[in-house]
């Protein structure tokens, strides 16, 4: 099943996070995505044409995120924002960080 027609759910903690060797053969159902804080976060930038462009992309992943509930830190600026996601229960990934950066890739194009 395309992580874009999924839902997250809500992860109550209690479980391992994703290991590393999992993560990494996920990567190539979200383009653009990296593993970063030692296998247990993902991350993306992403280009603008201006700071509007960049504040617009920012408030709609924002507004994923409530509808997912789930909850990314995002920065932007002038330009450019960038994502990251984890499953904070966990301290690390669960399949829900992988529907919601899809989803994220899906705002972005």
């Amino acid at each position: 099943m395309e992580l874009t027609s999924k839902t997250c759910t809500p992860c109550r903690g209690g479980i391992d996070p994703m290991d590393r060797h999992t993560a990494e053969t996920m990567l190539d159902q979200i383009p653009g995505w990296e593993l970063t804080n030692e296998g247990r976060r993902l991350e993306r930038s992403f280009r603008f044409g201006n700071f509007v462009e960049a504040n617009r992309f920012a408030d709609r992943v924002g507004e994923l995120a409530e509808s997912e509930g789930h909850h990314p830190e995002i920065t932007f600026g002038y330009g450019y924002a960038k994502v990251a996601v984890w499953t904070h229960k966990i301290g690390g990934l669960h399949e829900n960080d992988f529907i919601f950066a899809a989803k994220t890739n899906e705002i972005a194009a």
